[in-house]
């Protein structure tokens, strides 16, 4: 028998978007985390060098293998061999395999909530049972060595992510230290989605693998580099995981894509471009935060990275999609509500993606200050 699995609700008010705005109407997108500007200029122009030059086929680039380990010794000065790089389609098949790698049927795996829809629907799809660990306010929403701890009886393994999706949260290295310290005490397997690293606000971004060289780690092109439609990420896996991870890329997904590859290799080193798109979303951050309290919405958690505030909206609505479907259509401005990323209390939430250009960031607070202000707070609606 198939798992069912939930809906990504904030599709729904994605085609609802698109609708309004195949009407004519000036629909704002801050409902997907996906970065408005494109690949860094001088990928797209190895791209179009490829184009002309490569057949292209199923292929691995090593030097792009080899270019990620760099990454990890400049970045976290830490040693990743070339072989535990398995480069994926994205990151949700490289979490695909971490967890298939990793785990049986029935398994037990514990994850905060809020977190990212795909990891319950991930692990309901490969009939393994999340374990959703509420995070509160003045936990940062996110799991804690205390939290993991607590769990009985010991998870088989734990999804970790910093900075956090929806709430952009990072979990500082010394709380990552004592997080792999009980997870080895307790032999629960850690897989860290770490594809928001590179997007922080006077905050390190550390890796699991700087305490926990035996973690498996999933990341991205997709949001640092700029490059969500060229369907690139990668899996670093743990020597021991390896081949059973290979083993099941080569299966399932064959390849990522050749001109992604060697787009990507390009891409790492657009360190101008990339960093000026850090710039953007720093200043798209100040203005939400500054604009947020004038509607009413003051009980968030500040995004240490990422590019996402997690409100509470809870003075307005119990639902929040139903929320959220008011603010597209009277206003244009399309937002993810929180039932996605917490299925027990995200009625009450809603997130907003800030990776939209700075006029566009604008032009979405002149709109939804005054729509806010007509709502009535306090009377749920």
């Amino acid at each position: 028998m198939t798992a069912p699995i939930d809906p990504f609700k904030a599709m729904f008010v994605s085609a609802l978007a698109h609708k309004l705005e195949a009407e004519g109407r000036s629909v704002i997108h801050m409902e997907f985390g996906q970065p408005s500007t494109g690949a860094p200029a001088a990928a797209i122009t190895e791209a179009h060098r490829v184009l002309d030059a490569d057949a292209m086929g199923y292929w691995e680039s090593q030097p792009l293998k080899q270019r990620i380990c760099q990454h990890y010794a400049q970045k976290h000065d830490i040693q990743v061999l070339p072989a535990q790089i398995i480069l994926t389609c994205g990151a949700s098949p490289a979490l695909v395999l971490a967890l298939s790698s990793s785990f049986a049927p029935g398994a037990r795996v514990a994850m905060a909530r809020p977190g990212y829809v795909a990891y319950r629907n991930n692990l309901k799809a490969l009939h393994m049972v999340p374990v959703e660990i509420e995070c509160c306010p003045d936990q940062r929403y996110q799991l804690s060595a205390k939290a993991i701890a607590a769990i009985e009886p010991a998870p088989q393994g734990v999804i970790l992510a910093s900075p956090a999706n929806p709430t952009g949260t990072i979990i500082p290295r010394e709380e990552l230290a004592a997080i792999a310290d009980v997870c080895r005490q307790r032999g629960i397997t850690v897989i860290s989605d770490e594809i928001y690293h590179g997007i922080s606000y006077g905050m390190g971004t550390p890796s699991i693998l700087e305490v926990m060289p035996e973690a498996w780690v999933v990341n991205s092109f997709s949001k640092y580099f700029s490059m969500a439609g060229w369907r690139l990420g990668w899996l670093v896996a743990p020597t021991a995981g390896i081949d059973p991870a290979r083993a099941r890329m080569s299966n399932l997904f064959l390849t990522p894509p050749s001109l992604a590859q060697h787009a990507g290799l390009v891409a790492m080193d657009c360190t101008s471009d990339l960093e000026a798109n850090v710039a953007t979303y720093t200043r798209n951050r100040d203005l939400l935060l500054a604009a947020l309290p004038q509607m009413g919405l003051s009980r968030i958690a500040p995004p240490d990275g990422a590019f996402y505030v997690y409100a509470d909206v809870s003075d307005y609505t119990d639902d929040s999609m139903a929320f959220c479907k008011a603010l597209l259509e009277d206003t244009g401005v399309a937002t993810a509500p929180g039932i996605d990323f917490d299925p027990e209390r995200g009625h009450h939430f809603m997130r907003f993606s800030f990776a939209v250009s700075t006029p566009l960031i604008d032009e979405a607070i002149h709109r939804m200050i005054p729509w806010f202000a007509m709502r009535n707070r306090g009377l749920r609606g």
